[in-house]
């Protein structure tokens, strides 16, 4: 590894031969990718299959598929930098909050399916509960979301490409954005969940080989103590991330296009709980390594990026196959994102034809990549998204019990817009104080806004569902 002398950014310099080999590695990968992506249409499914592959996946299918696309670049920062600086209760909390979707899609999810059997996206739910106005605020705030967990995902592989590698991480970025449009445009949710399944047990073995290595260094370093913040503290960051990541899922409309993928409900409980369980697994790993990066006494870095310190001074061959993880990681989600984005506007804009909403896919991703290429934090922009799922959540999910109106959910979401700034606004003493808490200043997860949200939106949606409220069937 060098240190840059002017931006004092730590990169990997590898011989020429070996800058060769990754370059061809990941060409590769990507290649292969694609080619899976490209068989898996159906030459006459139609548009309905095409955003849904309706009524055709097992339940070992969606537990992969599930995982793939919920793992991200993201584990390779966020979970080690967690257990690294606040030790294993937070890290608890992530692995959870990471795996808690799929958990509720397991226990709700059969019931969405009854109360809508032809749906095909989150805003058609909400539109069968609410109404068209409710549909295109949860349409909106999914495809926020959407859009940054995208721009985050590029953004990751062409700094990870950079930094264990020297390869330009442009290319990395060009290189994921591209192969994984040509397979999604062309075979749609069916091209998502074969790569996925493929993806899946690829990142399992890469990181298995990944950490394998990297903790028999350990012996070589100077142990330290186990990270470890006060009990309060970190129970309160597990519980942010918890609420975080959770909401903001529920919000990811892959998820609810596997929701009707599913070939029955018995095969979506499965599938769910399948993928739930193994990241938690996954996360907790990842999350591990950074708790023996922290031990070791590497240098983490600044900003911290435990999981990469701990490969400091690995085998140069290590680079491959830590590359090739972070890759599959990447165009696993990637994937999942650009299809779900397919899909809804498909379901937004009625009388779309699949040419239409491939051409939809391009032209979103555009924006996505320039962002990328660019190469800034997006976690604030992610955290500010994450809140937003956050406000309107329960309110959506409520659609589910007769009672539930229309009126009580357009209240919910705005109390829960009001319970996010409230702390703030109570600490700080202004409205303004509110408004900056709740957009995170120095992308720094507060649990105050999140549990503001989540408690106003479900106290006011109850509330009037209670008092002024009706059975809808």
């Amino acid at each position: 590894y060098e240190i840059d002398s002017v931006t004092g950014v730590q990169t990997c310099a590898l011989p020429i031969s070996m800058l060769y080999t990754t370059v061809a590695a990941l060409a590769a990968a990507l290649v292969l990718f694609t080619w899976l992506g490209l068989r898996a249409r159906l030459a006459d499914g139609g548009l309905d299959d095409f955003v849904t592959a309706r009524n055709s996946q097992g339940a070992r299918a969606l537990g992969l598929s599930f995982l793939a696309s919920g793992m991200g670049g993201w584990i390779l920062f966020a979970p080690p930098e967690v257990g690294a600086l606040v030790g294993p209760v937070a890290l608890a909390g992530y692995a959870l909050g990471a795996a808690l979707p799929f958990i509720v899609f397991a226990f709700c999810g059969p019931a969405i399916r009854r109360y809508l059997p032809q749906g095909r996206s989150i805003g058609e739910f909400a539109q069968a509960c609410y109404g068209s106005s409710v549909r295109r605020y949860v349409s909106l705030i999914s495809v926020l979301y959407m859009l940054c967990f995208l721009t985050a995902e590029l953004t990751a592989i062409g700094a990870i490409t950079s930094l264990l590698s020297g390869v330009n991480g442009n290319l990395a970025v060009l290189g994921v954005a591209v192969a994984t449009l040509i397979y999604t445009t062309w075979g749609g949710l069916r091209a998502s969940i074969v790569t996925d399944q493929w993806q899946a047990f690829l990142l399992i073995g890469l990181l298995a080989i990944v950490g394998f290595v990297a903790m028999d260094r350990l012996p070589e370093l100077q142990m330290a103590d186990a990270p470890s913040a006060p009990v309060g503290s970190a129970l309160g960051v597990a519980l942010t991330l918890v609420i975080a990541v959770t909401a903001a899922n529920l919000f990811h409309q892959g998820y609810w296009q596997r929701l009707w993928s599913a070939r029955d409900t018995s095969a979506l409980r499965s599938g769910a709980l399948l993928g739930g369980l193994v990241t938690i697994i996954v996360v907790a790993v990842v999350g591990g390594l950074g708790i023996a990066s922290a031990m070791s006494g590497a240098d983490l870095g600044s900003p911290p990026i435990p999981f990469f310190a701990l490969l400091s001074g690995a085998p140069a061959w290590l680079t491959i196959p830590a590359l090739v993880l972070a890759l599959t990681l990447v165009a696993s989600s990637v994937d999942t994102l650009q299809n779900a984005l397919a899909s809804l506007a498909v379901t937004e804009k009625q009388g779309l034809s699949i040419i239409s909403a491939r051409w939809v896919t391009v032209l979103l991703m555009i924006p996505v990549v320039i962002v990328a290429l660019q190469g800034v934090s997006v976690l604030r922009l992610f955290l500010i998204a994450d809140l937003l799922c956050a406000t309107a959540v329960i309110p959506v999910l409520m659609g589910l019990w007769k009672r539930m109106t229309t009126t009580a959910a357009v209240f919910g979401g705005l109390a829960g817009l009001a319970g996010a700034i409230i702390p703030g606004w109570v600490t700080g003493g202004s409205l303004t104080a509110g408004l900056l808490a709740a957009s995170f200043p120095g992308g720094i997860p507060t649990l105050a806004p999140f549990l503001g949200a989540l408690a106003a939106s479900a106290v006011v949606s109850v509330a009037i569902t209670l008092v002024w409220g009706r059975n809808r069937h």
